[in-house]
């Protein structure tokens, strides 16, 4: 990182171009776990879970697509591809990536409404118990309806 020093005599801002290991930019500033704290992680979990939670909807609506086909297609679609247990994995993993997601955007929207600033680590371990117990309740449900 290189310094100019201006007319004054006060240091100038670093220069953009110099690499820096305080700046994290872009996607590589995601996984950065130097000086990562929890606030942090949960920003990378939310981004990670976003991501994840809009491959799901094209993978949806391709699915989708096969009922233009016929019922069918369907049919053999679901019980060759969607009842295999493979298949009931991959649900209880969208189930969390929805409930992580989700739960963790409402506490960022409190936050930034300026309603539990003060409260933001209790908050995220309330939205992470409640969203455990939603998970298993629906990893149940998904093993009983599932086999």
């Amino acid at each position: 990182m290189t310094d100019r020093t201006a007319p004054t005599g006060r240091t100038a801002l670093p220069d953009a171009t110099a690499p820096s290991s305080a700046r994290r930019r872009g996607v590589a500033g995601w996984v950065d776990v130097r000086g990562r704290r929890l606030g942090g992680w949960a920003f990378i979990l939310n981004r990670v879970t976003g991501l994840g939670v809009l491959f799901y909807l094209y993978l949806h609506l391709l699915v989708l697509s096969q009922l233009a086909i016929g019922p069918g297609a369907w049919d053999s679609l679901l019980k060759n591809w969607f009842l295999n247990p493979v298949f009931l994995v991959l649900d209880v993993v969208l189930l969390a990536g929805l409930l992580i997601h989700g739960l963790n955007g409402i506490r960022v929207s409190l936050v930034g409404f300026g309603l539990v600033v003060s409260r933001q680590k209790a908050l995220l371990g309330a939205f992470g118990t409640i969203g455990a117990i939603v998970l298993l309740i629906g990893t149940l449900m998904f093993i009983s309806h599932g086999g």
